[in-house]
């Protein structure tokens, strides 16, 4: 199978972050509250399977600035967040699906 670079570059700066290792009890709520005070949140969700309902581990907080995402990111990488600490990066664009 062919490894692509992209898939290993870090992610540029901009406004959405990914958070990984989220505890499964974690919520949209506290995301937002964990979020809100390095700027303006514009959208938080924890990412959870359809059939389900369950927590995939991880998701996505986006502000309005990338400014704003960066202070968060620098802040808060590393603390914990429902009992768990949490891995935050800049999120990547969403991969084109192959045919």
């Amino acid at each position: 199978m062919e490894e692509r670079r992209e898939d290993f570059a870090p992610a540029e700066p901009n406004q959405k972050l990914f958070i990984g290792g989220l505890a499964w009890a974690a919520t949209d709520e506290d995301l937002n509250e964990a979020f809100a005070p390095f700027g303006n949140v514009v959208s938080a969700s924890v990412v959870k399977y359809p059939d389900t309902g369950r927590s995939k581990g991880f998701g996505f907080v986006e502000y309005e600035t990338v400014e704003e995402a960066t202070k968060a990111k620098e802040g808060l990488d590393g603390k914990e967040i429902a009992g768990r600490p949490i891995k935050v990066d800049f999120a990547r664009p969403p991969r084109k699906r192959e045919e």
